[in-house]
């Protein structure tokens, strides 16, 4: 899952980022309200952390916008103020976790797995498509019969939760690439090719049927080998 950080707290934002990252997030951090709203713009993230007190544009008012504009995208605030009425604010403002600093890591990534889980209409009880599973605790694709399993690099399992979560849908290659690398990686977007060549080994070595097919122009569909 891609998530948006906006903390203005450097040593609190890069603390953040090293435990969301051992959770197989992928995080991208920005440093001001304004910031954050332009980001979040974008649509393509999983899940947004916001604080309240930031440079340029108060939590607040970035998440009214976002609503306002129609942006959907699950948000966890952070505030150092615990207050009831803060509290209030922000749940009425369109927020959907409410976590006061100081604050434990696990709830944080908790809590981002449980606004994401919530925002799917159906949610998904694991990540599967035909004959392979994500174990998401290992980072590892399974295969559903045999039980024969293979580890994932963390762009990999990245990529593949992105296909899994899209399963049956052509997903363009700089799509892939935003969700995957982020704007403002220095990584060719060759990587995307790369890195689908890595994942289509570790299906074959499963055993799986599954294929990463290309779309001639367009980018990439997970689909069931016949």
């Amino acid at each position: 899952m891609r998530i948006l950080l906006v903390e203005d707290e450097k040593a609190l934002s890069s603390a953040i980022c090293q435990v969301l990252r051992r959770e197989q997030f992928t995080v991208d951090p920005v440093y001001t309200g304004t910031d954050g709203y332009d980001y979040a713009q974008s649509d393509i993230y999983d899940a947004i952390v916001l604080d309240v007190m930031l440079p340029g544009m108060d939590g607040f008012a970035v998440l009214k916008k976002l609503r306002n504009e129609g942006i959907r995208t699950p948000v966890c605030m952070l505030t150092a103020r615990a207050g009831l009425e803060d509290r209030v604010r922000g749940l009425e403002s369109g927020a959907d976790y409410y976590l006061a600093k100081p604050f434990q890591m696990a709830e944080l990534a908790a809590c981002l797995r449980a606004i994401t889980r919530r925002r799917e209409e159906a949610p998904v009880m694991e990540l599967a498509f035909g004959d392979v599973q994500l174990n998401q605790q290992e980072a590892k694709l399974v295969h559903r019969t045999t039980g024969q399993e293979v580890k994932l690099g963390a762009k990999e399992y990245q990529m593949m939760e992105l296909f899994l979560r899209n399963s049956g849908q052509t997903l363009p290659k700089d799509t892939i690439f935003d969700r995957v690398w982020g704007y403002e990686s220095e990584a060719d977007i060759s990587a995307v090719e790369v890195y689908v060549s890595f994942l289509r080994k570790k299906l074959t070595f499963i055993g799986s049927n599954i294929k990463i097919r290309a779309a001639r122009g367009i980018g990439y569909l997970l689909e069931e080998g016949v």
